[in-house]
């Protein structure tokens, strides 16, 4: 009886420790999901900062572009209308003038 007891105690004991080991196996496999969640989000994060740079890098270029074509029409349309006043001016002064008098 002593002997049947004492079995029951160590198969209790090898029972708890088994126990005890897949609690720790399962937290050293949660540790080790968590850790490779965190690199695979940092991994995101790292890719999509890459594509925010690249993308502003682009969006600044075509920015810049699209400034320097609209004032390189300004420019074209402001030497336009200077030639057009040397031309006409006193033209468009005897027109105004006419028109004021009659």
């Amino acid at each position: 009886m002593q002997d049947m007891i004492k079995r029951i105690i160590e198969a209790d004991n090898e029972g708890k420790a088994l126990e005890e080991a897949n609690k720790k196996a399962a937290e050293e496999e949660k540790q080790h999901i968590e850790e490779e969640a965190k690199t695979i989000y940092q991994k995101y994060m790292d890719d999509a900062q890459e594509e925010i740079n690249r993308n502003s890098a682009y969006l600044e270029k075509r920015t810049e572009r699209s400034l320097n074509e609209a004032a390189a029409k300004q420019e074209s349309a402001l030497i336009k209308l200077k030639s057009d006043y040397e031309q006409n001016r006193d033209k468009w002064v005897d027109e105004i003038v006419a028109r004021v008098i009659s």
